[in-house]
């Protein structure tokens, strides 16, 4: 993905220096197959941003945030040199892009967009949904409308499980505001309404699946600027199979249950992406009025 260093953007608020502000979290239960799978999966989603507890069972573990806590937007850099300086300008320079794109989708319909915020923090964060952890991953927060991503997630991504290029680390961010337009559109009322129907598992499905699809209508427009290299779409469907909840099932060593699913499979991940990235349309995205799980 071709981008420009020395982005300025107020939107990303680095909080790295904090390390958590000095609270702490216990260690995860984790239920159901042996360690070995168990670590797979764990570190699967640790790098992916991916809620486990559905996908293993029992106990609690990598879910949400816990008890709340008051959160403060002011800045907190880490001190001194800083090597993960070339990461933060591309961090700042995709959601400029990111947030530039969904403004000028909202403005074509007549309606107004406003900005997310994206939080860098390091360990352990305090959130308008409560405190959190980096092990569960990038996630956003609909209470404060912020996005919060602990930039050791993209070295897991290249070390454990090599380096799917910069644009799929910026597929996982366009999906978390892809979350964001969610809010702004009113999208949890339907998928709350969805949920007393036929449980929250499906309703996560739908609403997962249709912030991958937004995140594909980022990529189109991104491909329409030039900034896509030739093998990017095909990197961002990689990481998109790679987290489908039947191929993180299958690698924990558990038998594949729609029921427990939360994020869809390798093959709705991939085809939502592909919904909004070929069509660059926000309404190309309605995952929400399948009769049936099945035709997702």
């Amino acid at each position: 993905m071709k981008w420009t260093p020395g982005t300025d953007n107020d939107d990303v608020i680095d909080q790295r220096g904090d390390r958590g502000g000095g609270g702490g979290f216990g260690a995860a239960r984790l239920t159901g197959g042996g360690l070995a799978a168990v670590v797979v999966v764990v570190l699967v989603a640790r790098v992916f941003g991916v809620d486990i507890s559905g996908l293993l069972g029992g106990g609690g573990g990598g879910g949400g945030p816990t008890t709340s806590a008051p959160r403060s937007d002011a800045p907190h850099p880490p001190a001194g040199a800083d090597p993960d300086k070339p990461l933060v300008d591309f961090v700042k320079f995709v959601m400029k892009d990111i947030q530039g794109t969904f403004e000028a989708a909202f403005r074509a319909e007549g309606q107004p967009y406003r900005h997310a915020k994206l939080v860098l923090f390091t360990d352990a964060v305090s959130t308008g949904c409560g405190r959190s952890s980096s092990a569960i991953g990038p996630f956003y927060c609909p209470a404060d409308e912020h996005a919060y991503i602990d930039l050791s997630f993209y070295r897991e991504l290249r070390q454990r499980f090599g380096a799917p290029g910069n644009f799929a680390q910026a597929y996982v961010l366009a999906h978390e505001i892809g979350h964001h337009v969610q809010k702004l559109i009113g999208i949890e009322h339907k998928a709350q309404q969805l949920g007393r129907g036929h449980g929250p598992a499906c309703s996560s499905v739908r609403t997962e699946l249709q912030a991958d699809c937004f995140a594909g209508v980022w990529g189109h427009a991104a491909r329409g600027k030039g900034l896509l290299e030739a093998d990017d779409l095909e990197r961002a469907l990689t990481a998109a199979t790679a987290i489908g909840d039947d191929r993180l099932q299958k690698q924990s060593g558990r038998e594949v249950n729609p029921e427990t699913f939360t994020h869809g499979t390798s093959a709705q991940r991939v085809r939502w992406f592909r919904a909004g990235f070929d069509t660059g349309k926000l309404g190309a995205c309605d995952t929400f009025s399948a009769r049936d799980a099945r035709d997702l």
